[in-house]
């Protein structure tokens, strides 16, 4: 698989002032076999070391952080000679917070040395108050492959180049618009999560790659009991479940109450967090003003989303057969895939969406983002629905530079919006704000 979080490390690798590089992420979205595979094809030699159930090296960075007797016991570990031309990888790094706390003195002491430390659970330990060498690191977020890796990744690399151009040719890209709207399909069914992605791959079947969904997230669960307080996990679980029922519903707005009868925020407040933190969900916050900063106008309404659409899909109960239904797939769940695939490429586009919604509750726009110095609402219809009429209530009262409406049909602009084609949305936004949204 080709990912776009290659060429960040590439460009770590060449800095000058080059840091201790932290990768985030959520179990199985391919942190280690992109550390692995970055090592062999840039660095002569790799020092790899997995923290998990490793009593040695546990022991090895409980004593001081004297670097000379750290390299010797990283290679007697791993058996490579250690030189600056060697890349040290510290997997699941959370599992040996003191290798975390070691990372400081790296960067101070022996910049030379080129380290990428990760984890699943790092967002968890770092909110639990492990020690941290806090602007001694660099952090790069991986996430589930977006729509333009997993095209090539299943052989349509011709069709994932004409949305990476730095300006995309739009009519060319509408000649392939109904390819492109398979694919999408496609993806919606099946979501970027490495493995799921190469199982299809290699066999063409969605039964297969829907068993391994459901793999992953059957080890989601496990990990709940494994890392979480024990008197969290009931509410994690009652939480996580409750993701897809949400989505479902007409007002994708998140209510404790359809949890369990009288439940409120404060009992679920770690439960979220902790969800949160190991990347399994996205919190999408409500504005009462599209102004800057967003966050200044949050409220106290907010939207769950998951990592993955593909996962998503899953939990929901949605059956391959859908898949040649034509666009049955957008409006499955009132559109909840496709607003999920929206969430998924606007965070993968390293934005933070929020959305809008008016006091009255009569409109409101699915999203608002944050770039180039303005807010941009982004109003999501699942097929070729072009009706947007929140988006005009919006437009009418704020009169923003730019309104988007993404949709199946082609990319057009008319005189107070554009609309963009669901599987063009990431490649617009680059195109819109450049190098701010690259990843």
């Amino acid at each position: 698989m080709n990912r776009k979080a290659m060429q960040r490390l590439i460009v770590w690798k060449n800095a000058k002032k080059r840091l201790p590089l932290v990768i985030r992420g959520a179990r199985q979205v391919g942190k280690t076999w992109l550390m692995q595979t970055f090592g062999r094809e840039h660095f002569p030699s790799v020092a790899y070391v997995n923290c998990d159930n490793n009593a040695r090296m546990r022991t090895l960075f409980e004593g001081d952080f004297d670097i000379p007797r750290l390299l010797a016991g990283l290679q007697l570990e791993t058996g490579v000679k250690i030189t600056p031309e060697t890349l040290l990888i510290f997997d699941e790094a959370q599992e040996a917070p003191k290798a975390l706390a070691s990372l400081k003195y790296f960067n101070e002491n022996a910049p030379e040395h080129p380290i990428l430390a990760s984890g699943s659970m790092l967002g968890i330990a770092l909110h639990e108050g492990t020690s941290f060498p806090v602007g001694k690191v660099d952090f790069l977020d991986l996430r589930p492959l977006d729509f333009d890796e997993t095209l090539e990744a299943l052989g349509a690399a011709e069709l994932a180049g004409l949305l990476c151009q730095p300006k995309p040719d739009w009519t060319l890209v509408k000649a392939f618009g109904g390819r492109f709207a398979d694919h999408l399909r496609q993806y919606l069914y099946l979501g970027g999560m490495p493995e799921v992605v190469a199982t299809f791959a290699e066999t063409g079947d969605y039964r297969e790659a829907r068993t391994v969904q459901r793999r992953i997230l059957d080890a989601y669960e496990q990990d709940f009991s494994k890392h979480a307080p024990h008197a969290t996990v009931p509410r994690l679980r009652m939480l996580w479940q409750s993701v897809s029922a949400q989505l479902a519903r007409e007002n994708r707005r998140f209510v404790y109450g359809a949890l369990r009868h009288g439940a409120r925020a404060k009992d679920f407040e770690l439960a979220m967090q902790w969800l949160q933190d190991c990347g399994l969900l996205h919190r999408v916050d409500c504005v009462s003003k599209p102004a800057l900063p967003l966050t200044a106008y949050r409220t106290t309404a907010f939207k769950l989303y998951m990592g993955d659409v593909g996962l998503l899909a899953c939990a929901s109960g949605l059956d391959a057969a859908t898949l040649l239904d034509g666009s049955r797939l957008f409006t499955e769940f009132k559109g909840a895939l496709t607003e999920q695939y929206v969430a998924q490429e606007l965070v993968a586009a390293g934005l933070t969406p929020f959305y809008w919604s008016n006091p009255d509750g009569n409109s409101e726009v699915d999203f608002v983002i944050q770039a180039k110095g303005e807010v941009i609402p982004i109003e999501v219809k699942a097929a070729e629905n072009l009706r947007s009429k929140s988006l005009k209530t919006y437009y009418g009262k704020y009169r923003p530079a730019h309104c988007v409406r993404t949709t199946l049909s082609d990319y057009r602009e008319e005189p107070w919006l554009i609309n963009v084609p669901l599987y063009a949305l990431r490649a617009y936004l680059e195109q819109l704000t450049g190098d701010a949204l690259q990843t």
